[in-house]
Order: structure tokens, then C-alpha cells, then sequence
């Protein structure tokens, strides 16, 4: 369909593939409630890298010699395998996101310390933000529900996407 000469239904062309996955995002979700989606992300996000926190590292000999074992775990390959995605999409995004990721590590470690004095499990807690984040992104995704975009790209992509509306907002390059 034509309207003013211009085909409505020929999707723009995109100079880099992130752009592709906002544009499908922004048609799929972006009447809906970025809050919302924000906040289930976070969720989403905080209680799934806090599961893979949480699953036993084995100790390393070289490790524990350096004492460097108290560092490494199962969570530093998530961080680095999502940091390395976002890079190679969006740069700049990628260093927000790696921020956000900074700020959900420092809480981990505190609920680490906290079931180590006697308080509720790690694993109990992040497992409860993951369902209550993810069930309430999969119920707002099928509210919302419009365009090409799937649900697992909601997901991945979703993090950079949101720093994308903030960066938007305050008219910084991406």
C-alpha cells in the first residue's frame, strides 16, 4: 500500500543489525509501558545472572595460589559472553548495560552475605525475581503483542534496547 508515494510496508534498511532488532522491538513493544518492560527486565536479568552466580565454581590449584578464587565464577563467563554480544551490536549500549551489570553484581554479592549470616538463599531469592520478572515480561509481551519480534529477542536484546530510549532521550550517539 501506497501513501504519498511512500510504501508503507517496505521496512527501512539498516546500517548496523542492532538497528534492525530496535526497529522490531520498537514495532513489536514500543506502545507498551518501557517501565514496566524495564522493570521486568531488570528482574529477568538480575535473577537469571544471580542462578549462574550461584552455581558451584570448581576450585582451581592456580586460583586458590594466587588467591584470586574468590573471583571467578560461573556469573564472569554470563557477564563476559553479554558484554561481548552487546559490543559487537552497540558499543556504547554495551557500557551501560556492563554499569547495570556492576550494580547487580554488588547486590548479589550483598545477598550472598546475607545467607551467610543466617538469611533466606541466594538461589530462593533469584529464583523468585526470575519467574516474577520473566512471567510478567511473557504477559505483557502478549498484551502488547504486534509485530515481528519474538519474546527471546525481548529478552536478549531488551537490556540494550531500554539503555537505547534512555540514550534517545538525552540525545547521546549509539
Amino acid at each position: 500500500m501506497k501513501k504519498k508515494g511512500i510504501d508503507i510496508n517496505k521496512k527501512p534498511e539498516f546500517s548496523r543489525p542492532v538497528e534492525k532488532y530496535f526497529y522490531e522491538l520498537d514495532q513489536t513493544y514500543g506502545d507498551g509501558s518501557f517501565v514496566g518492560f524495564a522493570i521486568f527486565l531488570f528482574l529477568s536479568f538480575f535473577g537469571i545472572m544471580g542462578l549462574i552466580w550461584m552455581i558451584p565454581f570448581p576450585q582451581l590449584d592456580f586460583l586458590v595460589k594466587i588467591n584470586a578464587h574468590t573471583f571467578l565464577n560461573w556469573g564472569s563467563f554470563f557477564i563476559a559472553i553479554v558484554i561481548y554480544s552487546y559490543l559487537k551490536l552497540a558499543p556504547t549500549l554495551s557500557y551501560a548495560v556492563l554499569f547495570t551489570i556492576g550494580i547487580m553484581s554488588y547486590f548479589i554479592v550483598q545477598l550472598e552475605y546475607v545467607e551467610r549470616d543466617a538469611g533466606p538463599s541466594v538461589i530462593l531469592i533469584c529464583s523468585i525475581l526470575a519467574v516474577i520478572g520473566i512471567a510478567g515480561l511473557y504477559f505483557m509481551s502478549k498484551k502488547v503483542k504486534k509485530g515481528s519480534s519474538s519474546f527471546l529477542n525481548l529478552l536478549t536484546v531488551g537490556p540494550i534496547w531500554l539503555w537505547s530510549k534512555v540514550f534517545d532521550k538525552l540525545k547521546w550517539k549509539y
